[in-house]
């Protein structure tokens, strides 16, 4: 249902492909400790977003506390919605000719599971409910193709859009999914600084969610 007073075909909705936003604009940066609600305000103004999508994996190792608060931290904003797959183990075999590791080639890593689907079948989901007028993609993986094209071929009214995290050319390319939107451009990482959580948040329980250090 549109909100009162809200113009006619501004409604969006926003679907963040968390690692890719990590890995393509955070990562190795100072400004992970980002404001959701903040940073999307800031890049659609004109826009009545109805809810911020934000798909991830819970992580494993060290790292996984840093995740653990920044989903806590996500949790205090009123348009975000988290949707969490997981980590599958794999083993993968070293094909590296020049490797001199005397050991076994083998080695034990970890896959994110779910996330494209998760977001591929959301996208459908809010289609065929008329949730929104925009619908803003922030990734730039091109196995989310083949939905934005069911959802092109059955709500041609519908306008996605979408947004590359990438700090360089070559990530930033999306060939795929840039020719599937209707229009795409690279995520302005401009706007990181100016929408970042303070260093504590209430968590409205009376406590506190402290930035994590090197954040």
């Amino acid at each position: 249902m549109m909100a009162a007073g809200s113009p006619a075909g501004n409604r969006s909705i926003i679907y963040i492909d968390g690692f890719n936003l990590y890995h393509g604009a955070l990562s190795n940066g100072p400004y992970k400790w980002l404001d959701l609600e903040a940073y999307f305000r800031r890049l659609r103004p004109h826009d009545d977003i109805q809810i911020i999508r934000y798909f991830t994996a819970r992580m494993l190792g060290p790292k996984r506390v840093n995740q653990t608060t920044y989903l806590r931290v996500l949790e205090t904003l009123p348009l975000v919605q988290t949707v969490v797959g997981r980590f599958k183990a794999k083993e993968v075999t070293c094909r590296v000719a020049a490797c001199r590791h005397p050991g076994p080639r083998v080695y034990r890593t970890f896959e994110e599971k779910r996330t494209d689907v998760n977001i591929a079948v959301t996208l459908l989901d809010d289609a065929y409910a008329g949730l929104c007028d925009r619908q803003i993609i922030i990734s730039g993986d091109s196995d989310l193709v083949p939905a934005v094209a069911r959802v092109k071929t059955r709500f041609p009214d519908t306008t996605l859009i979408a947004y590359i995290p990438a700090r360089n050319s070559l990530r930033g390319a999306a060939v795929e999914l840039r020719s599937a939107v209707d229009r795409a451009r690279t995520l302005p990482l401009q706007l990181l600084p100016h929408s970042q959580f303070p260093a504590q948040v209430p968590d409205g329980a009376g406590g506190v969610i402290q930035k994590p250090a090197g954040w």
